[in-house]
């Protein structure tokens, strides 16, 4: 048989009951909140744990539950593709978003943590279906750290060369020698974190309400927000700075964190990637609240505030908002647009290219020349102090030209619809590296509501790949995945 497909439906089956599951825990906000939404939550739930119910009932027997690699790709990319289909369905029984294209944008969006999104009217929303919103992010963001440390190293889609598929390279150290344990303590610290930022942002003058929903988006670097105005609306620096800080750690390799919380700082500051990392995101602001504050924008600790945010933001791929980036001079607007190619470290819930395969890519280029000049010689390129496969960095050579080639015919397919350049080129930007606002008539101050139906299912299927880091989708595509073996 060349698919498990016992196997595989049975995963579908639990994916979906977790989803059925999830939703469950939008209700109590419904029923505070007096919201008419309660009733379309329990029948998305149900119909969710229902399916669920019946593929992992059909597929409970049997004696082979060997996983193979083709088994792994498919549940990977169905898996989003179920919890989507599903995950959709509060938004279309509640009548929030009664169209089906633009619910499953909404909803894989949110999977994805990519953040963009077609609500015009974002406070209007029943807080239930609010705080689904936001849970899929949460979940999404999860979903991701455990997928590339506990399943895709088993695909072989890089090994656990750097977090597999978040980042095909270096061999990070595991945090414990089982996947289970390792999945377990990631669970640990992506919970602690977000309830820590929901205390500090409840204290800082959030609403309960709020807080809850912009601690789930921010640390899984989604950005939905319950305000039309994202974080803009809330003028305290307290509020903006405890985001920043929370970004900026949802952005880092989890394993860092991990060590971090432990007391050993000397490891974390050896790390190439987070050095990198922390130097990058520091430099661009201070060079882009420089060049703002000179341009007349407000005082100086604002313009050095709002550039940090919105560099960690877009570094992190998080998509909150401040301010209109787009009304800055043209000059910083072209920073920003080359910062949605950057993405955050690997092992982290950031979506885009990922700091390590840049780091990687300039570490070459500059071997290249020294082997021009050194022909015989072997030089080979080191990260963390250990010498890089050639294999890798062919990996990471196919992966950003596959990313170049993948924008520029999602570009060019979104502009076939009559949308204009900069619009087609920010929105397939902001969709492939799931960062949520872009340039053009999607920036900070529009949204994705008036793109044609089909330009929103092009973005949606970027929005997938761009996630699942190109190969896990695009391998589907190719013939010899089907063939039997």
């Amino acid at each position: 048989m060349n698919f498990n497909y016992r196997v595989i439906l049975k995963f579908l089956g639990i994916l979906l009951l977790m989803n059925g599951g999830f939703m469950l825990f939008c209700l109590p906000f419904s029923i505070y909140y007096g919201g008419n939404d309660m009733y379309a939550l329990l029948l998305a739930s149900g119909s969710a744990l229902l399916a669920g119910l019946v593929l992992f009932l059909l597929t409970r027997n049997g004696t082979n539950d060997d996983l193979r690699k083709k088994d792994g790709y498919l549940i990977v990319t169905l898996g989003w593709l179920f919890m989507s289909s599903f995950g959709c369905l509060p938004y279309i029984f509640s009548g929030a978003i009664p169209d089906l294209t633009d619910a499953f944008f909404e909803t894989l969006s949110g999977f994805s943590t990519t953040g963009a999104s077609i609500l015009t009217d974002i406070e209007s929303i029943d807080k239930g279906i609010l705080f689904w919103r936001s849970l899929t992010q949460w979940i999404g963001g999860m979903g991701i750290i455990v997928l590339t440390v506990a399943i895709l190293p088993l695909l072989g889609v890089g090994g656990m060369q750097l977090f597999v598929a978040e980042a095909p390279g270096i061999s990070p150290d595991k945090l414990a020698p089982r996947i289970k344990e390792t999945a377990k303590r990631l669970w640990i610290i992506y919970c602690t974190l977000t309830a820590l930022e929901l205390i500090l942002l409840w204290s800082g003058g959030m609403t309960f309400f709020d807080a809850f929903n912009h601690s789930l988006t921010t640390m899984a670097t989604g950005g939905f927000s319950t305000k039309n105005a994202s974080i803009a609306y809330y003028h305290d620096p307290f509020i903006q700075y405890v985001i920043i800080v929370f970004m900026f750690l949802a952005g880092t390799n989890f394993t860092v964190t991990y060590l971090g919380l432990h007391g050993r700082l000397g490891k974390v500051f050896k790390n190439e990637e987070f050095k990198f990392y922390l130097i990058f995101c520091v430099a661009a602001s201070i060079a882009i609240g420089l060049i703002i504050f000179r341009s007349g924008h407000d005082i100086f600790e604002k313009s050095i505030r709002d550039a940090l945010f919105q560099v960690v933001s877009l570094v992190t791929t998080t998509g909150f908002v401040t301010h209109d980036y787009t009304s800055w001079p043209p000059f910083v607007t072209i920073i920003f647009f080359l910062l949605m190619f950057a993405g955050g470290c690997t092992g982290s819930t950031a979506g885009g290219v990922k700091l390590a395969r840049h780091l990687l890519l300039i570490k070459n280029s500059f071997q290249e020349l020294k082997r021009i000049l050194h022909p015989s010689a072997i030089i080979p390129v080191r990260f963390n102090g250990k010498a890089v496969n050639r294999d890798i960095t062919f990996n990471v050579l196919a992966f950003i030209m596959i990313y170049i080639l993948v924008m520029c015919f999602g570009a060019m397919a979104v502009s076939s619809f009559g949308i204009d350049f900069n619009t087609s080129l920010g929105a397939v930007a902001a969709t492939l590296g799931n960062i949520g606002p872009g340039i053009g008539t999607v920036g900070p101050a529009d949204n994705f509501a008036h793109l044609p139906t089909g330009v929103k299912w092009v973005l949606s299927f970027l929005m997938l790949v761009g996630r699942l880091e190109l190969f896990t989708v695009l391998i589907l595509f190719t013939p010899y995945f089907w063939k039997r073996v």
